[in-house]
């Protein structure tokens, strides 16, 4: 088949402005569920027959819907026209990887989570092994969604050191993975042609809740995932920061205590250590390490015991050095930490109080995840979207080409 040759000159920059702008309008639809189109007219400083236009291509795609809200003012003048999703489902494939687990979910336009499915994941599980467990749980997720829905592409979040743009995972400590090309072991085996993209799970839990959680609206953000390790995400100017190879953000090595135990990254005293699903676990008094149990018994804490009140004091003396370094509005803590927080909430902030530079100055806030344990798998969906965003047209043109038949377990 011949390629097809992209216009060139004028007529070029005035397609892929026009493109750009479908993009950002649907973007604006699908953070905010319902906007006006006075709204858009103001965000994206176009005019309000440039904004009609525009909503009406995206609409005959069947992408958006607009009306007249109910109890709209009236008044002088016709009240504005309101944009949503439409009636045609766009949705991705949300996935997160754990040590323990793996879960995969459904997200439409909009940021609806309509279905979820999660899988067991066996000790020592290899990337073929996790991929497959993907392949059969993505399977009955894509085959729930309406017949006339579209799939547009797949989002994975994983525990590791991620390259985005060859989709490896470079180093997963706690998985025991290495240079595995994730991505492209998952799109081979999903047999479509539809994009796969990863990412960092601490990375994709800070996109989330800057996007559409507890942090939307600010500039500078850390977000902490807690499960067996720890990672984090940073936003920082509104922008997030990956680092050089994409290293920023491993929190969960920082070393905190140097006569610590051995940590899976090969060191010793690192920071998930003294706060992760094990010593979690070991604090109360259980030998199970999955998340869910852990979080239930943390519910019930009601006078932490001392091996706990530990854990807390040493969970606040990560975020002391995060907030020093790093000054930002808001650390938010996710996964296995959002449920510890309530429990030893003193023992935090006590560190917090005695550590922080100028602590009068201060106005940090530490928050639990406004998306719950949610965070990754949205984030994750956000990643798939941004690829339909940077073209909505190509991407429900390939998506109708492709179809979601080929997500098979």
């Amino acid at each position: 088949m011949p390629l097809q040759q992209r216009p060139t000159g004028r007529g070029a920059n005035q397609e892929a402005v026009r493109r750009h702008n479908l993009g950002t309008l649907l973007g604006h639809v699908h953070h905010d569920g319902d906007v006006s189109r006075a709204t858009l007219t103001t965000r994206m400083g176009l005019n309000r027959s440039t904004i009609a236009a525009l909503v009406t291509e995206l609409e005959r795609l069947g992408v958006v819907a607009q009306s007249v809200p109910r109890g709209e003012r009236s008044g002088a003048g016709r009240p504005s026209l309101h944009v949503r999703p439409g009636p045609r489902e766009l949705y991705v494939l949300a996935v997160e990887v754990r040590v323990e687990t793996v879960e995969v979910a459904r997200i439409s336009l909009g940021g609806a989570m309509t279905d979820r499915r999660i899988a067991i994941v066996p000790d020592g599980a290899t990337p073929d092994v996790v991929v497959d467990l993907i392949a059969q749980t993505a399977a009955p997720v894509a085959a729930s969604a309406a017949e006339e829905a579209l799939l547009l592409g797949v989002g994975i979040g994983v525990p590791g050191i991620v390259t985005v743009d060859d989709r490896r995972i470079h180093s997963a400590p706690n998985l025991g993975w290495d240079e595995v090309a994730f991505g492209d072991l998952v799109a081979q085996r999903l047999g479509s042609a539809l994009p796969v993209t990863i990412g960092n799970d601490a990375n994709l839990g800070v996109l989330a809740e800057h996007t559409r959680g507890a942090a939307r609206g600010m500039t500078d953000v850390i977000y902490l995932s807690g499960d067996v390790g720890v990672g984090g995400g940073l936003v920082t100017r509104g922008r997030s920061m990956l680092g050089t190879v994409g290293y920023a953000g491993e929190v969960g090595h920082m070393r905190v205590r140097s006569d610590g135990r051995r940590c899976r990254c090969g060191s010793y005293g690192c920071w998930e250590t003294e706060v992760g699903a094990v010593a979690v676990a070991e604090a109360l008094g259980t030998p199970s390490h999955d998340i869910a149990h852990l979080a239930t018994l943390l519910e019930g804490v009601r006078n932490a015991s001392t091996p706990l009140r530990d854990v807390g004091r040493m969970l606040g003396v990560g975020i002391t050095n995060l907030v020093n370094i790093f000054d930002p509005q808001v650390v938010i803590l996710g996964g296995l930490l959002s449920a510890l927080y309530p429990a030893v909430r003193t023992e935090v902030d006590r560190e917090c109080a005695h550590a922080i530079l100028d602590p009068s100055a201060r106005r940090t806030e530490v928050l639990q995840a406004g998306l719950g344990r949610d965070s990754v798998l949205f984030g994750a969906g956000e990643l798939a979207f941004a690829t339909v965003l940077a073209d909505p047209v190509h991407a429900v043109a390939e998506a109708e080409r492709v179809g979601s038949a080929a997500v098979v377990g």
